[in-house]
């Protein structure tokens, strides 16, 4: 999904995904499993970084063609409730004190 077809400068770059990808939990399963499919991992956390950076409303990703706002809050919602964002921070503030 998206509008620009080249990197435009903010969304996360591969190698920085490489080392976010393994944080993140395995998705929920639909107890019917007949729901649309989910908007993927790297796009729903660049609507999520893009928010968390600008300030912007989460009514206004809907422009951008990342992801629509309700998945990428939803998405935001459910890796808050899994402790990823604190385990990103963790992460950073390991790897700041070995390059010390």
């Amino acid at each position: 999904m998206g509008l620009l077809v080249k990197d435009d400068g903010w969304r996360i770059p591969d190698r920085v995904w490489a080392r976010m990808e393994p944080v993140l939990p395995a998705p929920p399963t639909h107890p019917l499993g007949c729901h649309r499919p989910r908007v993927p991992d790297r796009d729903a956390m660049n609507a999520i970084l893009l928010v968390l950076r600008t300030g912007m409303q989460w009514n206004a990703l809907n422009a951008t063609g990342i992801c629509s706002c309700s998945s990428a809050y939803r998405r935001f919602r459910e890796w808050v409730d899994a402790g990823v964002f604190l385990e990103f921070w963790r992460q950073g503030l390991l790897r700041l004190s070995r390059s010390s």
